[in-house]
């Protein structure tokens, strides 16, 4: 059976099971048309009179809750486009890539402000709970806002994470939530957050969460030789997975006449085993992770008369990994990176006339890193950005172009080479929206983009391996779509939407780790990577009305992509060679399956995600194949009233089919796996 008859047939059964049992679709997001900003209740609404030009795609609220999501990494796989990389359990490394331009072009935002790692340029978004998230937003580009800080131009694609406000009943001076969950792996997490009503217009609130859980699940390893014939195919458990963490965050929140402010304050404190791959007849590992992550930061928005608004940004982070392998027979490591992060921004938005707006923002981020390697340099890094944008809108067209100016300024101790030349890069984007008649609900947009990402501390540095002559690596993204979604007065339907994009991308002096010398086992990083990317993403979403009045949600994702590696023009043998091949673990099918039905009290969702063929190398070799999976979660959750507490139960079963799979080749992922949720609101 082909990959696509699979996959048709797989989506079938799905798109049939939802139907039949249940339903989930996005709730209907109309951009608000508002020049200004509003106090309700001590809620400040921020918004452009434009509609977003390249709409997003959204989880927010109850959508959010309905999910069998352990973490934003768990949620962000129900996104078109997407490409996760899990390396198993519950605390196993889990990035995100965004139409396979790589980990390092996404831009991950908490609160308006990005999430940093100098060292490796990858943020493990599994460190993040569900608990104190409002909303989760992926942009394909960058976000469809010229009022907005400089960095927010500066990635390929960009996620925001967007925490909660709160908000507050009549009377009411406090909220109180917490989370209890225990199931699969002996997991134990409690969960706390606690809302304070300090004045009429200032607000504060304290979350605090902690993690334990064993990590073990049995998986079945089956293992081929490239003629076919079966190597091992064997039943063990998965070990050295455990992990404790803790996570405390807290915040104040106040508004003002024509504007707002926020502090908030992070902190994350994690022990954990890496349960490694299983190569070479090895099933167990003694590595261990220490992390330590805090930041404190704060932003301040506020409009100046009728024309001018100013955004103030600001940030302080301090983040601390060890790593300690003490397997002697292998390589005694045990090495402590300590990096550090200043940030600082101001944007400003002007109105020329009712449909024109300009901005310029400007910021400065300075980092450091430090290690207990041999030899290493301590490098620092001074990044100054200026973004100048314009969004107008005339007629049923909608445009924003924006210019993005980085500089960057390096600087290194204790080396005898000089430090890498200075940078100064100057990269374009142009965001167009048309909406061909007002009487019907459909719009046309496109956009086209030019990036870069500056090499990591670790790709100039890192010691026998760093390279401090890299290039920055640069993409060119050009995308055309349309969107049709509206509501229907009456009838089984309520809502309807469908979107989709074709786009191609570019990714030049592509970073990537070759062979130093004649041995395999000192490597060096190098510029000789070239990437096309072609692709499609398809989503559709409803809501209907059954009876007994139930209410049926539903949403499909689809994404086919191509992406090829142009490297290397010499490495083309059809037995071997990479030169033109599907790059490694970018699946050509991909999608997602999510429902709910809701009737009452009660509340049934499943989900469902499929991901296609893919090889473990650029090399499209039979030995390199990795067979498709996919998984079905269902959780079942039933709300209750307990005097003056509200209380809800969940009770989730994940990968219901128990079926065997690697996201990434020999870390096996966990079977079928249980977990009971207790929610109470006070």
């Amino acid at each position: 059976m082909t990959e696509i008859n699979l996959f048709i047939r797989t989506i079938g059964c799905a798109v049939s099971f939802l139907l039949c049992v249940s339903g989930f679709a996005q709730e209907k997001r109309e951009s608000l048309h508002l020049d200004s900003i509003h106090n309700l209740d001590e809620v400040v609404i921020v918004a452009n009179r434009y509609k977003e030009v390249i709409p997003s795609q959204k989880l927010s609220g109850v959508e959010l809750e309905r999910l069998s999501s352990f973490s934003v990494a768990d949620a962000i796989r129900y996104f078109s486009g997407v490409q996760i990389k899990d390396y198993g359990g519950i605390g196993g490394l889990k990035t995100v890539d965004i139409r396979s331009m790589g980990t390092n072009h996404m831009g991950v935002f908490y609160d308006g402000i990005q999430l940093g790692n100098a060292q490796n340029g990858q943020i493990d978004l599994g460190k993040f709970s569900l608990d104190n998230i409002e909303e989760i937003s992926l942009y394909n580009g960058q976000k469809s806002e010229i009022f907005q800080p400089a960095k927010d131009f500066g990635s390929a694609g960009t996620i925001y994470l967007r925490t909660r406000r709160p908000s507050f009943g009549e009377g009411k001076r406090s909220n109180l939530i917490t989370y209890l969950r225990t199931g699969s792996f002996g997991l134990a997490n409690p969960s706390v957050l606690w809302e304070q009503k300090l004045s009429d217009n200032i607000s504060s609130t304290l979350n605090a969460e902690y993690v334990y859980a064993t990590g073990k699940y049995t998986f079945r390893y089956r293992k081929m030789f490239p003629d076919g014939t079966v190597a091992w195919d064997t039943t063990a458990t998965r070990m050295n997975g455990d992990i404790q963490s803790l996570r405390l965050e807290g915040g104040v929140n106040g508004v003002m006449e024509d504007g707002r402010w926020n502090l908030k304050a992070y902190y994350y404190d994690s022990e954990k085993g890496i349960p490694g791959a299983i190569v070479n007849n090895v099933w167990t590992h003694s590595q261990w992770q220490w992390d330590r992550n805090f930041f404190a930061q704060g932003s301040f928005l506020k409009q100046l008369g009728h024309r001018y608004d100013l955004l103030v940004n600001a940030k302080y982070a301090n983040d601390r990994m060890r790593y300690l392998n003490p397997d002697t027979t292998l390589l005694y490591i045990d090495n402590t990176f300590l990096q550090q992060e200043v940030y600082l921004s101001a944007a400003n938005k002007y109105r020329i006339l009712p449909t024109w707006d300009v901005s310029l923002s400007g910021d400065y981020q300075w980092n450091t890193l430090s290690a207990s390697l041999p030899g290493f340099v301590y490098p620092g890094r001074n990044t100054l950005l200026a973004a100048m944008a314009t969004a107008f809108e005339w007629k049923r067209i909608k445009a924003q172009v924006s210019l993005l100016g980085t500089f960057v300024f390096e600087e290194v101790t204790r080396m005898q080479e000089a430090a890498p030349a200075n940078r100064q890069e100057y990269t374009p984007a142009v965001f167009l929206s048309y909406r061909p008649s007002e009487k019907t609900p459909l719009n046309v947009r496109a956009f086209y983009k030019r990036i870069f990402r500056m090499p990591t501390f670790n790709d100039l540095y890192y010691t026998d391996i760093g390279n401090i002559s890299l290039r920055p690596e640069y993409t060119n993204q050009y995308n055309i779509g349309f969107q049709y979604g509206r509501p229907v007065a009456n009838g089984f339907f309520q809502y309807v939407q469908l979107k989709a994009d074709a786009y191609y991308n570019e990714v030049e002096d592509k970073i990537i780790a070759v062979p130093k010398g004649s041995g395999q086992y000192r490597w060096m990083m190098m510029n000789i990577g070239y990437v096309e990317i072609r692709g499609t993403d398809v989503s559709a979403e409803a809501s209907m009305r059954l009876p007994y009045a139930m209410q049926l949600r539903a949403n499909l994702n689809y994404t086919y992509q191509k992406a090829q590696d142009f490297s290397d023009p010499s490495d083309n043998d059809p037995a071997s060679g990479s030169y033109g091949g599907q790059i490694a673990y970018i699946p050509r099918h991909s999608g997602s399956a999510v429902a709910n039905l809701a009737w009452e009290s009660w509340n049934l969702n499943y989900s469902f995600i499929y991901v296609g063929e893919r090889y473990h190398n650029s090399s499209n070799i039979r030995a390199n194949y990795e067979r498709p999976w996919y998984t079905h979660d269902l959780t079942l959750a039933k709300a209750l009233r307990l005097k003056r507490a509200n209380l809800k139960l969940s009770v989730e079963v994940n990968n219901l089919l128990g079926q065997q799979y690697d996201v990434v080749l020999n870390y096996p992922m966990p079977g079928r796996n249980y977990k009971l949720i207790v929610k109470i609101m006070i």
